[in-house]
């Protein structure tokens, strides 16, 4: 792995998730990413399943500010957040990555996961797609490029192996926009 690919996506990473604009990640950043999510599925703000994203978006961020050393409440600078998401990546590997990013995608599987199974069949994964910012024009062909078993859906441990191998500059398929 290209440690500039990674690096290069995590720059991508920061600027999206800096949704005010200001250059530094603050909780209110993470909450307006979960509502934009919410909004673009059609979701009431109040439901159980966008609650969770919220709380799985404001748990990542104490994770990256405390792995950054930054006061809770603080923002984090893109420098800070390359370092303690780089370290994450390259010296945690696959579970600390899991760690950090398992609650956001089981947390976008309760709002995509219409027929409530658990797991995003290929009509849920362009929901997820347009939910998260991502063209869903070659969905179909990204769901079966994706799907690692061929059993139409898509599980937890395959979607967060995605959104990692993404990270890790190991596939090009981008699920959290």
């Amino acid at each position: 792995m290209s440690t500039a690919v990674a690096n290069d996506r995590l720059v991508k990473r920061f600027e999206k998730w800096d949704t005010d604009g200001n250059g530094v990640l603050e909780a209110g950043d993470f909450q307006g990413e979960a509502a934009r999510i919410a909004e673009n599925l059609g979701k009431d703000a109040g439901s159980p399943e966008v609650q969770e994203l919220r709380s799985a978006f404001q748990g990542l961020y104490e994770h990256l500010a405390q792995r950054a050393g930054v006061p809770a409440g603080s923002g984090i600078s893109r420098e800070q957040f390359l370092s303690a998401t780089g370290d994450m990546l390259f010296k945690e590997g696959e579970a600390g990555f899991n760690r950090a990013l398992s609650p956001i995608v089981k947390a976008l599987i309760n709002l995509c996961d219409d027929n409530h199974d658990g797991q995003i069949d290929d009509r849920e994964f362009r929901a997820w797609l347009t939910a998260v910012g991502v063209p869903g024009a070659d969905a179909s062909d990204m769901f079966r490029k994706v799907d690692a078993n061929g059993d139409g859906r898509l599980s937890e441990e395959e979607l967060l192996k995605v959104v990692r191998d993404f990270h890790f500059g190991q596939l090009d398929v981008e699920l959290l926009g």
